[in-house]
């Protein structure tokens, strides 16, 4: 089963680009994701997600969103957002899902 793996930030263009790098360390892995990315104001059009990574800028609504999905949901770090560093970006994803 392909993990769905959600990335938001303010406007969903930033998160894009780690989604990139993120599907190439999924790819080099051999796991099978699906991973998408979106502005946080769009999450609520979203069903049937595994995980919510948001983007270090819009960290401060992980609380509010916790009211709305009952799935894990985590801000990314400032160092590997910044670094689009999609392998630990991803490694850390799905730890939080196999726990």
């Amino acid at each position: 089963m392909a993990y769905k793996i959600m990335l938001a930030c303010a406007g969903g263009f930033s998160t894009s680009m780690l989604v990139t790098q993120m599907n190439k360390a999924a790819e080099k892995k051999g796991i099978e994701v699906e991973i998408d990315a979106v502005s946080e104001s769009a999450l609520d059009n979203y069903e049937d997600l595994d995980i919510i990574l948001l983007g270090p800028q819009v960290g401060h609504i992980k609380d509010e969103l916790k009211k709305s999905f009952s799935i894990p949901i985590t801000v990314i770090s400032q160092m590997d957002y910044g670094m689009m560093n999609g392998e630990k970006v991803l490694n850390e994803a799905l730890e939080l899902l196999e726990k």
